[in-house]
């Protein structure tokens, strides 16, 4: 099963190789890993999207990760409430004519071209895996000549008030 954990971590040279490599020993296949600043200087966050046998390892690698050094938080937020996206550029072969027939086919994905040149065109498309990978489809006959995706990156919703909490507010007031 595919699990999306999100780690906290100190934006130091070596913490990549470290998270990676405790997931490398512990035999985890790491589909995508995407990395970046968070809103706190010096600290970063990663989305690792990871396939797991069983609960138990990926509770067992959780805490191995927790004890790392420059890790901060580890969180498995597969089963909660998620914003989650992609980015992917696809590079398709297009002569002149076949433009407008692919502007055709990505409209409705919203993506957008963003390089054209005289024998193909560049499309960016933001969004769920299963949208990207939809549109690579139906781009593939055309000829893909490259694609280049980011992984998964996510983080949690904020909290949405449920029918209690709006009771307790009322009763608080």
């Amino acid at each position: 099963m595919k699990r999306i954990i999100t780690a906290t971590v100190q934006d130091r040279s070596g913490v990549l190789n470290r998270v990676t490599g405790l997931l490398q020993r512990r035999q985890f296949n790491i589909e995508s890993i995407s990395v970046g600043p968070s809103e706190t200087e010096g600290i970063s966050k990663m989305t690792l999207v990871v396939e797991v046998e069983d609960e138990q390892r990926l509770e067992q690698v959780t805490k191995q990760l927790n004890k790392q050094i420059d890790v901060l938080k580890v969180s498995d937020i597969t089963d909660k409430a998620i914003v989650a996206r992609e980015l992917a550029l696809i590079k398709v072969a297009s002569s002149s004519h076949l433009r407008s027939e692919i502007n055709g086919i990505i409209d409705p994905f919203r993506a957008l071209i963003i390089d054209v040149s005289k024998d193909s065109l560049a499309v960016q498309i933001t969004g769920r895996p299963d949208k990207i990978d939809a549109l690579i489809e139906m781009l593939r006959p055309y000829g893909i000549k490259e694609i280049a995706r980011t992984g998964l990156t996510a983080l949690q919703r904020g909290h949405q008030p449920q029918v209690n909490d709006l009771a307790t507010h009322s009763l608080l007031k």
